[in-house]
Order: C-alpha cells, then structure tokens, then sequence
C-alpha cells in the first residue's frame, strides 16, 4: 500500500482507502463478512475509512467503531458524513442551509454518529450534500468550528453532488474546508477542470469515490443486470443509464492490458492523478478487498493509456435517477 498527504492535515493515508455504503444499507450485506473485509483491509495497510449516519442508519458507523476497536494499536482514519435535514439526495439549487444543515441539525447529528460508532471522535466530518450558497449563511461552520473545538473531530468536508464538482470551487476557494469528497473516475473526469486546480492551490484533500461508476467500470454489468428492488442500485440503472452505461463500458475493454483487469485499470487511472489523496472504493468481500489494493502496489498507469483513457470522458448532467 502506498500513502499520500491529505491536504494540509498532515494525516499520511492510504491510497487505497474504504467506502462503506454498500455494507450500510446494499442488498446481500452481511456485518461479519463486512467485518472480515474489513479487518483484512486494514491488515494490507488500509487505514481511511468513509461512511455516513444513512448508511444503513447507524449501521455502517458501528460496523466502523469496531473495527477501530479491535485494531487500538493502529491509526485508523475515521470519517463520517451528516445527513441533510430533509434527507432529500443530490442537494437542489433551491434548497437553503436551514432546509439542509441547521445548526441544532448539524450538533445533533454528529453526536448519533459517535454513539452509532461508540467513539469519542472522528477525524474527519463532512455534510452528506452541499451547495456553494450556503457560505453566504455562516452558521454551519460557526457551529462546525465550536464542535471541533470541543475535540468531537479534526477536519471538515464536503460531499460534493454526482456530476455538479463546479459547484464546491467556492468552498474550497474560501480555506473553510480541508477536504472534499467527489465523483471522480474514467467517464466523470469533470473535476479535473476546476475543482481539483483550486484544491491544489488550497492544500485541501480530494477523495474520490464512485471509482467504478457504481459498476459499470467493473466490466461485469450488462443490459440485462437487474438488481432487488430494495438495492439502491434498482432506481439508478434505470434503461436509459444501464444501456449507455454498458455500451460505453464495452467500448473500454479493448484498452485493457494483457494482464489487467478492467477494474484495476479503473482505480489505476484515478491513482495516476497525484491531486487525488485517496479513492474510496466499496468492498463488501475480501477478493474485491485484496484486488483493489493491490492497484495501489501496481502504481500508476502508462502515460499513453492515461491518454487513451481520457478520449472516454463522458459529460452528464443530473436527472430524476441520477440522485
């Protein structure tokens, strides 16, 4: 496993770190095969882990508190999300601060993610969603820096919505964040124009998640995939997303390498980005946990497949599904 600075925190996390929505609340999760994944994960050097209060509603948070209990020994990285008042996923250009993250909201949710988790702290907070007009309504970092002050947590973030990296450039820009959290993959390089120049200039620390595009990047999704309807997978691949998704995913398959698969050539291409601090990959097994990090051992990809890989960007724009 290799390491990298997370911003100006000074924390050294593995490049490689863990997204853990899928065990929270995806079907066919299971807390002691979770467990296992995730223990072996740590055991590999991985020590950055993501997940949120909705996962699951708790669940993931205390799959979390005790993995970090029984590694005491470890510095394990714990980073947690806060749900928006109105639980409605992406935010909306409508929505106000009071509408999403009032203070009250913001303090008492944070202290349900520490007794989901059974821990003291956490080192990383970050808002579930986020709009740049909240930072003219500075109540929600007032009541973020009085939480850290009391030593609930280190950092602050934020989880930027699927397709919209335009739209936390003023968070950054403003030096109130230390991290943001964004889709960021072979098809969604949208961050590569704005976000990820003002995160360099303003050391703040970049995850990226959805690494394979919620599947399609594995190679194993075809028009014919169908998922339960409690997965929230059911109302994302809905056949407008599933057909194009597919199509353009058979389209990267004579790019891989003898030797490679198609997901690692996915993690691998976000690793050959050095503005990228970590990739937060789901895993739910220990196959998929021992394959992601050993892209990390791999290192980056050849300068003429980075190239080739990019004549694949694929530009959307949020929808009903798309969430």
């Amino acid at each position: 496993m290799r390491y990298r600075f997370f911003g100006r925190t000074g924390w050294q996390v593995s490049e490689i770190g863990y997204g853990m929505w899928g065990m929270g609340g995806w079907s066919g999760s299971n807390d002691d095969e979770s467990l296992h994944s995730l223990q072996r994960a740590v055991d590999l050097g991985c020590n950055f882990f993501d997940t949120a209060l909705a996962y699951g509603m708790g669940r993931s948070e205390g799959l979390l508190g005790t993995l970090v209990r029984s590694n005491a020994d470890k510095k394990l990285y714990t980073a947690t999300k806060i749900p928006p008042k109105n639980w409605k996923y992406p935010s909306r250009r409508e929505f106000t601060l009071e509408d999403c993250f009032p203070p009250d909201h913001i303090e008492e949710h944070l202290h349900k993610s520490l007794a989901n988790a059974g821990l003291d702290s956490f080192d990383l907070i970050q808002l579930h969603t986020w709009e740049d007009g909240w930072l003219d309504d500075e109540r929600w970092i007032k009541k973020l820096d009085e939480l850290r002050a009391q030593k609930l947590f280190s950092a602050i973030g934020i989880s930027l919505n699927r397709w919209e990296p335009w739209n936390g450039v003023r968070a950054v820009k403003s030096g109130v964040v230390d991290a943001v959290q964004v889709i960021y993959n072979i098809f969604d390089q949208n961050p590569e124009d704005d976000l990820f120049p003002a995160c360099r200039e303003m050391n703040v620390a970049v995850i990226a998640r959805v690494p394979f595009d919620e599947g399609t990047l594995t190679g194993n999704l075809t028009r014919e995939t169908t998922f339960p309807e409690n997965d929230w997978r059911s109302t994302y691949f809905v056949p407008e997303n599933l057909n194009a998704s597919v199509e353009r995913a058979d389209k990267l398959k004579p790019l891989v390498p003898r030797g490679m698969t198609m997901p690692e050539m996915a993690l691998r291409f976000i690793l050959s980005n050095t503005d990228v601090s970590t990739v937060i990959p789901g895993m739910r097994q220990i196959g998929n946990v021992e394959t992601n990090i050993a892209a990390s051992d791999a290192g980056a990809l050849s300068t003429e497949l980075v190239a080739a890989l990019r004549e694949h960007r694929w530009e959307r724009e949020p929808t009903a599904w798309s969430q």
